[in-house]
């Protein structure tokens, strides 16, 4: 019989398309939680995606959204809630990667990337937080960051400033929500077969073994694998983590 672990529970994931998002949204609905997702796919092409959670006996809605419009999220938080119940765990995960250099990138494209990077985990995780707080409930709230946070990445300047900052913004909604039972960290992944890197390796097959040579395990990870620690940090079991970045880069930091 299938552990429900998170039954009657409702998760708010946004990019809940990507690679990453649509992983961690499997792992809950098999786990038993109903599923909220956002991303800037047309909803009708999300129809397949939002059926392959629903196999699980769950509940899934998807909804076309660009994070960087505060009023938006708030909508969408707010009818979710109507429709699903009150979400007690927020993946901000909704991110975006624009490889140019210090001086080629544009003001737009860093404007852009910033937005959706940082605003946009700020936007949600104020508007679903303060409701659980409203309401007198526990929650846990996890930014899907990178160890790009943490080491300078000079051909992603924009992508490596915006997860830094969502670093101290895990801090300061930890600290603030601590007394309210609302528990947020950070996980933050090295190289995944997946997103930016999969697309890099993708197009230059020879890239990613390169790529696993430089990381001290020798190897990359899946998608899957970092959805697997982001419900770990959401367990009812998990008590006393909170404002926390898991590194989970194979050691890449470390060099």
């Amino acid at each position: 019989m299938m552990n429900k672990l998170f039954s009657d529970q409702t998760v708010l994931i946004s990019g809940g398309i990507g690679d990453i998002g649509y992983a961690t949204a499997t792992e809950f609905a098999k786990l038993g939680a109903n599923i909220a997702l956002c991303d800037l796919l047309p909803e009708a092409e999300a129809t397949g995606l939002v059926n392959g959670l629903t196999a699980y006996g769950v509940a899934c809605s998807y909804q076309q959204l660009d994070v960087t419009d505060a009023k938006a999220v708030q909508a969408w938080v707010l009818g979710t809630e109507k429709r699903m119940g009150i979400a007690s765990i927020i993946i901000a995960n909704a991110a975006t990667a624009t490889q140019a250099g210090i001086h080629e990138i544009t003001p737009e494209q860093w404007s852009r990337e910033l937005s959706v990077n940082l605003d946009g985990a700020f936007y949600l995780t104020q508007c679903a937080t303060a409701r659980l707080v409203e309401m007198g409930l526990a929650g846990r709230v996890v930014f899907v960051g990178s160890w790009a946070g943490v080491k300078v990445h000079p051909h992603i300047p924009a992508y490596s400033v915006s997860k830094a900052g969502l670093t101290m913004l895990c801090k300061c909604l930890a600290l603030e929500l601590a007394p309210h039972n609302i528990l947020v960290n950070e996980i933050a992944p090295g190289y995944v077969a997946a997103g930016l890197s999969g697309r890099v390796w993708k197009e230059h097959p020879g890239e990613k073994e390169k790529s696993i040579q430089k990381v001290p395990v020798r190897q990359v990870m899946t998608a899957e694998e970092v959805a697997v620690q982001i419900v770990y940090l959401c367990h009812p079991q998990n008590k006393h983590m909170t404002g926390a970045t898991f590194l989970m880069d194979g050691g890449l930091s470390l060099l």
